[in-house]
């Protein structure tokens, strides 16, 4: 069978899984969320933590509390690296300097998941799963609950509520991400990735050399890493290594949970506002971007331009051979299309303009399909500014949903979309005034330099977290600048969502007219995918045309 073949089977494979499931657990998500029952446990929690489940918050106060339980979050992960001699299973690694622990700490309660250290000899398990794996349900519950506080801003009318961030956050982690994780790390499990709590086992290699391969509780972390789009891996080379991920039916299961949240989220958003047809045009959108992205990585990966691939006839570099190039596109388009980061091959091997592609999913602000609620938060931003320059174009006051979208609602859409390439291009920039830094961080210099700082700092303020390998990151400048990348990438933009559902919901609905711009047909599809595609290429192809485009044409 050739390569193509395979991946074109995974493809077909992937795609008949996803639509089987969209339905059934779209609307599923839908009555998580929608439902006055709470369950026995969950009232536990509430009664525990002192939570009135029957009050609402106004979006102020919605915000305060995600923003508090994301502190706390941070320190208590912060102090559990740093304090890890002390704690069980720690198999004698120390503790965690202080500036990767702050990194580590940001980037899992952000959702980013990047790694600037080797999970294997850094972190014992404890902190591997008291930390790590906890964050990893934990901060993609943080992104549903603040998605579905959108979707009440458009659904309700004359209300200053938005619901309760406790209650969301509660039911996403108990009703949706510890089920779905359980019943998948169990398949992981017999399909064959490591469930272990010892450090290692010591064998013997083929030439007598005596070696010890790392063990580790990695089914688990598995199963929630690509199901939260969180894609820290447990031992280094993430899921390229043969434990996380050791053959194709495992590669396909992992590609099927990162994409397939997202990918339903938008059946729950049709299913909440009363019209299904508005969640399908948004999943075509992200559908087709989705689609692009991967056939103009898979094309550019099988027919490569560099003298060595030519020579071996495809970019095998930085690929495993048991998933091949097909698998390896399909798998760097989805982690990159979503805020997973996860790899199972190395994005910094790949040609110009395969890893150009890599770069411009996280470039799009992650809508296609996006992160586990950060995917429809983000493309409804994309759909309020397609709408305005719609009403820019033909005089009238832009709506959307029956909400009129005035100057509030615009600015607070503004902002969303503009703190991603805000810190993208200044912490790029400053990087690259930093010689001192670069020189003993960067192994690459030109197009293919510029490229990994860029992707880099795109990485952070996406809340992606995979990486280009040419770039070190283990010093104190690049641990805290970008900390503060991924700080800003996540919370900025959840801060102006929220305030434009506070507004949103304070608003009356208004009904259509003649002179409503239809948003269920090609028409606002079409609309809404040139939007994500030229705000993308106005902000970023100056730096583009410098790094992946000019490798490309080189």
């Amino acid at each position: 069978m050739t390569d193509t073949t395979a991946g074109l089977i995974q493809v077909g494979l992937l795609l008949l899984a996803l639509a089987a499931v969209y339905k059934p657990f779209g609307d599923y998500i839908a009555r998580v969320y929608t439902s006055d029952k709470h369950l026995r446990g969950e009232r536990v929690l509430y009664r525990l933590f002192r939570v009135d489940p029957a009050s609402e918050q106004r979006w102020g106060i919605y915000a305060l509390s995600v923003l508090a339980f994301s502190l706390v979050s941070v320190l208590l992960l912060y102090l559990l690296q740093r304090l890890q001699p002390l704690l069980p299973f720690d198999f004698g690694r120390g503790a965690v300097n202080p500036a990767t622990a702050f990194n580590t700490a940001v980037s899992f309660v952000t959702n980013t998941n990047w790694q600037s250290y080797v999970p294997e000899t850094v972190l014992g398990h404890s902190v591997q799963m008291l930390g790590l794996t906890v964050q990893n349900f934990l901060s993609g519950a943080v992104g549903m609950a603040v998605a579905i506080a959108v979707v009440r801003g458009f659904i309700r009318s004359r209300t200053d509520r938005l619901g309760n961030f406790w209650v969301d956050l509660t039911r996403g982690t108990v009703r949706i991400l510890l089920p779905v994780a359980f019943v998948f790390a169990i398949v992981l499990v017999a399909l064959g990735v490591v469930q272990s709590l010892a450090s290692g086992v010591d064998v013997v290699g083929p030439d007598g050399t005596p070696n010890t391969l790392a063990l580790a509780p990695a089914a688990s972390q598995e199963a929630i890493k690509e199901l939260g789009t969180n894609g820290g891996g447990i031992f280094n080379a993430n899921s390229s290594h043969p434990f996380e991920n050791p053959n194709s039916w495992t590669n396909l299961i992992e590609i099927f949970l990162i994409l397939v949240i997202p990918v339903s989220m938008t059946r729950a958003f049709g299913t909440m506002v009363g019209n299904r047809r508005q969640g399908y045009v948004l999943l075509s959108v992200m559908g087709l971007l989705w689609g692009a992205m991967l056939a103009i990585s898979w094309v550019a990966e099988a027919n490569p331009n560099g003298p060595a691939a030519l020579l071996a006839g495809a970019n095998l570099e930085g690929k495993e051979q048991r998933f091949g190039i097909g698998a390896s596109s399909l798998w760097a388009t989805s982690t990159t299309g979503t805020s997973t980061g996860a790899v199972n091959s190395m994005h910094d091997s790949f040609t110009g303009l395969g890893g150009g592609t890599t770069l411009l999913n996280m470039l799009f602000g992650e809508v296609s399909p996006g992160g586990v609620g950060t995917g429809l938060y983000g493309i409804l931003v994309m759909a309020v500014i397609a709408m305005f320059l719609a009403g820019l174009m033909v005089g009238r006051t832009p709506e959307y949903l029956g909400k009129k979208l005035g100057r509030r609602e615009v600015t607070c859409a503004a902002v969303s979309m503009l703190a991603m390439p805000t810190v993208v291009l200044l912490g790029a920039g400053a990087a690259l005034m930093m010689p001192g830094e670069l020189s003993t961080a960067l192994t690459n210099s030109g197009p293919h330099g510029l490229s990994e700082v860029l992707y880099a700092y795109a990485s952070a303020g996406n809340n992606n977290g995979s990486a280009f390998g040419g770039l070190t990151v283990t010093s104190d400048w690049f641990q805290s600048s970008l900390g503060v990348a991924m700080l800003i990438g996540r919370f900025v933009p959840i801060l102006a969502v929220l305030c434009l559902a506070g507004s949103l919901a304070a608003q009356k609905k208004v009904p259509q007219t003649a002179g409503t711009l239809p948003t269920t047909g090609p028409l606002f599809g079409s609309l809404l995918t040139g939007t994500v595609v030229l705000v993308a290429a106005l902000t970023f192809i100056p730096a583009l045309a410098l790094g992946p485009i000019a490798e490309a044409l080189a």
